[in-house]
């Protein structure tokens, strides 16, 4: 062997290991692009309902949003923040009305104990599932769920004309005659809501997706039972006009508008139906209230904060 092999094979051995390395990070970054397994999806993964985390789409106030692979799917995974971590305010006001699956549940909710706190937040998790199906099946575009799993919501994810994720409505720009297009539909969609007992509560620019077929409506934890939950009006007027003034940012007519007094109106009649056709005009009633009227209302509502204060204390004498 002359001197100068060893030097030639000491050269190629290094660059073998560099190559070596080179391959080993560049296997690394293809076949885990996808992100680590967040703790609270790790148990749909163990059950083979979720195969790969991809990215992260969202954190807001009440869950953070995922993009995953579901066998051949992609899919978002819904994680719900636990209630000491939600920064949603008010929740006592969107809960109101929801019934407990049976009388133990309801009398442990409204008690605040331990198992109490549990049912709430199972139900508070539950509530998006049993929304998104009723509204649906009423003929408003939205995700649709695949179930929720330990506080894991599996849904359709929304993509664009691209198929990438689709944007939201406060990232669209369009123009005057779509602004009045899209803004009417989604006055059909909150009246479809609403015929099937349903308000949206948080509806805004934020909680809409635009794909190439127009707007869906996402996030519904916080929906509310219109007929009983007394903060329903005052949540679908809210909503009807968060939408309206973003669209009227397009078309400035929208403004004069007055869907939601009209859709409330006909629906406290019992004249409204998924076929209304809304005109956005309504004449506010100047006739003085019944004085009679809202005396029964107000002694009605106590007797029932006596009743609910009763079961909580038989619940009491129980434990």
């Amino acid at each position: 062997m002359t001197k100068i092999q060893p030097i030639i094979a000491g050269f190629l051995s290094i660059h073998v290991k560099q190559i070596q390395v080179n391959v080993s990070s560049f296997t690394k970054l293809l076949y885990n692009g996808a992100m680590k397994i967040p703790k609270r999806i790790q148990p749909l993964v163990n059950d083979g309902l979720v195969d790969e985390v991809i990215s992260q789409l969202m954190s807001g106030k009440e869950a953070t949003v995922f993009m995953v692979r579901c066998g051949e799917e992609i899919r978002c995974a819904k994680v719900y923040k636990e209630a000491n971590k939600r920064s949603f305010s008010k929740a006592a006001q969107y809960q109101e009305g929801r019934k407990g699956r049976n009388s133990r549940r309801a009398r442990a909710m409204e008690k605040g104990s331990k198992y109490g706190r549990n049912q709430q937040e199972q139900a508070w998790q539950n509530a998006e599932v049993d929304a998104l199906y009723t509204v649906a099946e009423a003929g408003v575009r939205v995700p649709q769920p695949f179930g929720c799993f330990d506080g894991v919501l599996l849904m359709e994810l929304i993509t664009d004309e691209a198929g990438d994720v689709a944007p939201r409505l406060n990232d669209v720009l369009m123009s005057k005659e779509q602004a009045i297009e899209d803004h009417q539909l989604v006055m059909i969609y909150v009246m479809r809501m609403l015929c099937a007992g349903v308000v949206h509560g948080d509806l805004s620019e934020f909680n809409v997706l635009v794909d190439e077929y127009g707007p869906v409506i996402i996030d519904m934890p916080q929906a509310v039972d219109a007929s009983a939950n007394n903060n329903a009006k005052a949540m679908l007027i809210r909503d009807v006009e968060n939408m309206t003034n973003y669209y009227g940012q397009f078309a400035p007519e929208l403004l004069l508008s007055k869907y939601a007094l009209e859709m409330w109106a006909l629906y406290e009649s019992g004249e409204l139906t998924s076929k209304t056709q809304l005109t956005g005009l309504f004449a506010e009633s100047n006739v003085a209230a019944n004085v009679d009227d809202v005396i029964e209302e107000i002694n009605a509502a106590f007797i029932e904060e006596q009743d609910r204060l009763q079961r909580i204390a038989e619940a009491n004498e129980i434990d």
